[in-house]
Parts: structure tokens; sequence; C-alpha cells
């Protein structure tokens, strides 16, 4: 699982999806999230803008990672 860095709190979900380069862009983001293929905490996720916090997980293609707030 690698670390995400994030300097405030909370941040929406789709947006991490797209800063961390998980997907190509924001609509790609929000395509995924409504397919169901993301998961926040080990539960699917179908809100883009769920607001997440220091110690959420993300899930998505083979990927994981916990956000830090720093």
């Amino acid at each position: 699982m690698r670390e995400v860095i994030i300097t405030k709190e909370p941040v929406e979900l789709y947006k991490v999806l797209k800063f961390e380069a998980m997907v190509d862009s924001g609509g790609e983001a929000k395509s995924v999230i409504d397919q169901g293929l993301v998961s926040v905490n080990g539960a699917v996720e179908t809100r883009k803008r769920k607001k997440l916090v220091s110690g959420d997980t993300i899930a998505f293609d083979n990927q994981e990672i916990q956000l830090v707030l720093k």
C-alpha cells in the first residue's frame, strides 16, 4: 500500500484518483466510480464527491493507497 500525503481535509474521491494518476482524467475518475470499480475502506463507493480524510484507504485497478495528513 502506498501512502499519499494530503495537506488539507477533506478531499474528494475523484480528485484523489485524478491527482494520483490512478486514472487519466477527472471524467474517467467519475466514470469508474459510477461503475462501482473503486472501494474506500474496503467498501464499494459510488459517490464521486465522497469526502476523504487521513487514514482512509482507496483501492482501484490493483492499486491501493492510504491518505496521510501532513
